[in-house]
């Protein structure tokens, strides 16, 4: 996998770059249940009025520098997108230091693997990107951290795509607890838990569902299921109770050092390689809210970024076809 760093803050040629490189590969995927079953340019734009109405500028801009047709900008509201599905674990160091740690497990062909750095609006935001604009998981300028998992529920049903979601939080709010109230009030598509951290160490993590009201819960750790276990199959494929019993035991039965505790993400049960399934871990992030800082890992290898000092480049990431578990 090729991964990109890119920095630029306000909307300009590179992320203009970025998108008719990127839109092929999402256009086929947004029309592939045809054009019918996505919304409307109007639905899009009103329902993002109506519950980011401080990103309708930004949407606007992103729409015009896009080329501004009628299917680039149904897609960038990312309002009832087509449902996917995606593994991840994340979990709150309980050490001194507020540090959020996460496994993105999804497809490596349907994936951006860019980090990007923005100053969109004035609020200084970087993470990993999804659809360009949205994002899986980042921090900003306040201090707040953010990552999602997928809910373990099929259910679809009218709201936004959650990467836009998370970009939404990271570029209005500063707390956890605000962080909290927008993921309460803002419909999401399908399932997630987004866990939030802020630079005072508050934390929840958000239970996310179409068909009914959030759940914010105190819990620092979160995988593939909400509160039960409600897709029988794919929590069993995914391992979504044995890791998230594998995290807390290492969070409750004893305190690891920093370093070991990201390590266990680099190996079973956390680390998958189930690639040719669309659930293998691409990268484990490491989110230093209080630093302004984020690292992607691989095995043996640490990629750092400074949201204050931001440094483009390029990597190439080797997935590994197996890892032996040595925990």
């Amino acid at each position: 996998m090729l991964w990109r760093a890119i920095s630029e803050d306000d909307p300009g040629p590179k992320w203009a770059r970025l998108f008719g490189e990127y839109w092929p590969d999402y256009k086929r995927w947004w029309l592939h249940q045809g054009e019918e079953a996505r919304p409307t340019y109007l639905e899009g734009r009103q329902a993002l009025g109506k519950h980011m109405p401080e990103m309708v500028p930004l949407y606007e801009q992103l729409c015009d520098l896009a080329g501004g047709g009628d299917q680039v900008s149904r897609f960038l509201s990312f309002y009832c997108p087509p449902p996917y599905l995606s593994g991840c674990s994340q979990a709150i160091w309980p050490g001194a230091e507020p540090v959020l740690v996460r496994n993105y497990d999804y497809n490596p062909q349907a994936f951006d693997s860019l980090i990007l750095r923005t100053k969109w609006q004035g609020r200084a935001v970087m993470g990993t990107s999804d659809g360009l604009w949205g994002l899986v998981d980042g921090t900003n300028d306040a201090g707040l951290a953010v990552s999602l998992t997928f809910g373990g529920r099929t259910v679809v049903g009218d709201g936004f795509g959650v990467p836009l979601i998370l970009r939404y939080v990271l570029q209005t709010c500063e707390t956890a607890q605000e962080a909290g109230e927008v993921l309460a009030r803002i419909p999401s598509h399908m399932s997630y838990n987004v866990t939030v951290l802020d630079a005072k160490r508050n934390f929840l993590t958000a239970m996310l569902a179409p068909d009914r009201p959030a759940v914010l819960s105190r819990t620092s750790v979160a995988t593939n299921h909400q509160e039960t276990v409600e897709w029988v199959s794919h929590a069993r494929f995914t391992a979504t109770v044995e890791r998230e019993r594998f995290l807390l035991q290492r969070l409750t039965l004893h305190v690891d050092p920093l370093e070991k505790f990201i390590g266990a993400f680099l190996k079973p049960p956390l680390y998958s390689t189930a690639y040719s399934q669309g659930f293998g871990t691409l990268y484990t992030a490491v989110y230093h809210p209080r630093q302004r800082t984020m690292e992607i890992r691989w095995p043996r290898v640490v990629w750092p970024f400074s949201l204050d000092q931001f440094t483009e480049g390029r990597r190439t990431a080797h997935l590994p076809e197996a890892i032996t578990a040595t925990y």
